[in-house]
């Protein structure tokens, strides 16, 4: 059986989640560690995981009776590559019109006037 890949976009859409996500990437914690500092149920909590979990953004692993969550640093790579592809294109096609437009002014010598 084949575990689909949630799209990572689509799990930090949710303004929740992201918050979820921001606690995690702070430092590995539990479930219970972010529901006391979130205005979400531990089961609200375990759901938003199981979507960051899914488009594999965070990894989990067992200490004693605790599951803790961790960020996983190949998840932020891929969203991190997007990002500066998108960046790196912005700055082309800015710099690329600032080209066609710009028209160089021409100014009279100091001290004389048109």
């Amino acid at each position: 059986m084949e575990t689909s890949i949630a799209d990572p976009w689509h799990a930090l859409a949710d303004p929740t989640r992201r918050k979820v996500f921001a606690r995690v990437a702070h430092g590995q914690c539990s479930v219970t560690e972010i529901a006391r500092e979130l205005p979400v149920s531990r089961p609200a909590v375990s759901q938003h995981l199981r979507v960051l979990l899914d488009a594999r953004l965070v990894d989990v692993h067992q200490q004693g009776r605790e599951r803790l969550y961790r960020p996983r640093l190949s998840g932020l790579e891929g969203l991190r590559r997007e990002l500066e592809s998108y960046w790196s294109q912005t700055l082309a096609t800015f710099k690329d019109l600032a080209e066609q437009t710009y028209e160089p002014t021409t100014q009279a010598p100091e001290g004389k006037t048109r």
